[in-house]
């Protein structure tokens, strides 16, 4: 009824052969991914220097260039100029919502220095949103 398959499978598992492509561990992807969020967050912030520069915001800055930096392995983010326009209700938003991403993955990668300073931008642009006045106060 059924006549016997006489070539060879195109489906094979992948037991017992070896890759010709590197493969990263979860440590490696997650430092890569936080790296991300928090270059993401410094380009946000970067923004909202340009619409209402403050020392606060200044020092956010060089933290998140400093954590960015130590898990790239030394290699800086690039930075772009920024143009002082857009919404800063909006910018704050997605501040917080960057901060937010960068929490959870150092949490999950137990990053206590990038989980603080993930909390604290949380922080800082909650009172943003909240009241304008509180981002010069901002860490």
């Amino acid at each position: 009824m059924y006549e016997p398959i006489r070539t060879k499978s195109v489906h094979s598992t992948m037991a017992g052969t070896t890759s010709d492509f590197p493969h990263r561990s979860r440590e490696e992807e997650l430092d890569i991914q936080l790296a991300g969020h928090l270059a993401a967050l410094l380009a946000v912030t970067d923004e909202l220097r340009a619409l209402t520069p403050s020392a606060g915001l200044d020092t956010a800055a060089e933290r998140l260039t400093a954590q960015v930096a130590r898990l790239r392995g030394g290699r800086a983010p690039l930075r772009a100029a920024p143009a002082a326009a857009g919404d800063p209700d909006a910018l704050h938003r997605r501040a917080h919502t960057l901060a937010g991403r960068a929490l959870v993955v150092a949490a999950s990668r137990a990053d206590t220095a990038a989980a603080i300073l993930a909390a604290e931008r949380m922080d800082a642009h909650t009172a943003a949103l909240a009241d304008p006045k509180e981002l010069s106060a901002a860490r």
